[in-house]
């Protein structure tokens, strides 16, 4: 059995480099992350590609726990990656949390 230590995930930065309601990239080895932060301050991170036409999600309006493509207005939920409404399919949703302020990404986010 695999076990994670705090070691092996990824320092991506402060989380107050994040604004409420804003993105950053992170970009990685296979393509970039998009991190966002929630009105609430919670943060999540999505590879940052809309399902629907690869749109960049972190230019996209944040809102409540979704983000609103900003080229064809699908909405996709931060959680799950998920589009929501009468619209389908996802993009890949990363495990992150935050420590004393800096953001962690799960190493597994690098990988294929």
């Amino acid at each position: 059995m695999n076990v994670m230590t705090d070691t092996d995930w990824l320092d991506i930065g402060a989380v107050e480099d994040i604004p409420l309601r804003g993105a950053r990239i992170v970009k990685t080895p296979r393509g970039c992350i998009a991190v966002f932060r929630v009105a609430e301050g919670e943060v999540y991170a999505l590879d940052d590609a809309c399902p629907h036409k690869k749109g960049p999600l972190s230019n996209g309006i944040v809102h409540g726990r979704s983000v609103t493509c900003p080229l064809h207005n699908w909405v996709i939920d931060l959680e799950t990656g998920a589009a929501t409404g009468a619209d389908s399919g996802r993009t890949r949703a990363h495990t992150v949390r935050v420590e004393a302020g800096r953001i962690l990404l799960d190493p597994g986010a690098l990988k294929q």
